[in-house]
């Protein structure tokens, strides 16, 4: 959420925000209902106080003044009522127009409509030649029963699936080393909750426009397609202590995503699934544009040299306009080489909000006398089993097995590779 302050003195930068987003937003309907909204709130005021007045002025008069002035309460009163329920009718509209206002990208973001125009800016890695016919990674955890995706679909309908013995040992021993690697960068370790209320995906900027993939309870809960949201919940309507900023979590949480509108895409395997489990980097900063630029760097850098430290392919794409969501300034897309379909999937977005999450969310911190909202970034550090897609793919062998990456050995029982028969 932008101030309405910032948005009324810049109104053609929120215009240009809209159209470099894609996202179609009438800021002048704001301005006018935010008029409306100051010109109510003068009226309430005044008549408050007015009733105040009388109000002392009734406790002094005598009984000849004072049906007059209860008269003239009455008659204040009726009006105040009436402009009260017009002032929360007009503040319904204005709350509801003020969430939906995009927030400015960073002059550096290239132009563009769809991830089609995201921009390279770093490829890292050697892509592997196979003189032999290389597998999905479908076929390959199937083979070596690592996986199980018609009983998954059995179980758990539509992109269902199971890891089974090696591929579940698999997806632990990558949590386990993610955990280890980016803890030894000073962040506090969080389990997160993935059912969290609305408030707290209205404060992260994933309502009202993302609800069509979010799974609803029946109580009106959601599960959440990351941990940022419970993590940026954390310290909703707090002040943080300056000294204690950064505040820097790496947060686990099962996440969840309905995937609506994409039937048709990634229907089979580990690309695009319902539920998943996600390591996050959240880091929460102070209120400088030059602060928010080096943590954003050095989050998404993190997540890069965990990718480097297992050998994978990648590439580092920064965001076009159009594929920025409402409150990101800023974002990098990390994409894996996937070597049966020749190309580069996502992995990793690492983004930075300035101040629109934590106005939402009320999360400041105290500077001297004042208080100031937080900036607020985050980063996956990794998810799984997408990652098991490329690391699969990447390492098999001419004989069928998967060679492990040496730093998941430790984790992985000492195996070194995934084979058919299991004597390595």
């Amino acid at each position: 959420m932008l101030d309405i302050k910032f948005i009324r003195e810049n109104k053609e930068l929120v215009k240009a925000a809209a159209k470099k987003k894609h996202i179609s937003f009438d800021v002048e309907k704001l301005i006018e209902v935010d008029e409306k909204r100051r010109k109510l709130l003068g009226l309430v005021e005044e008549k408050r106080a007015e009733q105040k007045v009388a109000n002392n002025e009734i406790v002094k008069a005598d009984s000849e003044k004072r049906g007059a002035i209860l008269e003239k309460m009455r008659a204040l009163k009726e009006n105040l009522e009436h402009e009260e329920e017009e002032l929360k009718n007009v503040m319904r509209e204005w709350q509801a127009l003020m969430l939906i206002v995009p927030n400015v990208p960073d002059a550096s973001v290239p132009d563009g409509d769809s991830e089609k125009d995201n921009e390279e800016v770093k490829n890292w890695g050697v892509l592997p030649k196979f003189d032999f016919e290389p597998k999905s990674h479908i076929n390959i955890m199937t083979t070596l029963d690592m996986a199980d995706f018609e009983r998954g679909a059995k179980v758990s309908g539509f992109r269902g699936y199971f890891l089974k013995g090696t591929g579940a040992l698999l997806s632990f021993a990558i949590w386990r080393y993610a955990m280890d690697f980016f803890l030894s960068r000073n962040f506090i370790l969080l389990l997160a909750p993935s059912l969290v209320r609305r408030e707290t995906l209205l404060g992260t900027g994933y309502l009202p426009q993302g609800e069509e993939d979010l799974y609803k309870t029946q109580d009106g809960d959601y599960f959440a397609g990351t941990a940022e949201v419970a993590t940026m919940g954390f310290h909703m309507d707090e002040i943080i202590p300056k000294e204690e900023l950064p505040k820097k979590f790496l947060s686990f949480s099962p996440c969840f995503r309905r995937e609506a509108g994409s039937h048709s895409k990634d229907v089979k395997g580990l690309i695009r699934v319902h539920e998943f489990f996600k390591f996050e980097q959240l880091v929460l900063c102070e209120a400088s544009h030059e602060e928010s630029v080096r943590y954003h760097e050095e989050i998404n850098r993190n997540t890069e040299e965990f990718i480097e430290s297992l050998g994978i392919p990648y590439r580092t794409v920064v965001n076009c306009g159009g594929d920025l969501g409402l409150g990101q300034v800023k974002k990098y897309d990390i994409e894996l080489w996937v070597p049966l379909e020749n190309t580069y999937r996502e992995i990793s977005s690492a983004s930075y909000f300035h101040d629109f999450q934590t106005r939402r969310l009320n999360i400041r911190y105290r500077e001297g006398e004042n208080s100031k909202y937080a900036h607020s970034l985050n980063s996956t550090a990794i998810p799984t089993p997408r990652i098991l897609v490329s690391l699969v793919e990447n390492f098999q062998q001419a004989d069928g097995s998967v060679k492990i990456p040496t730093v998941l050995v430790p984790y992985m029982n000492g195996l070194t590779r995934i084979s058919a028969n299991m004597i390595e």
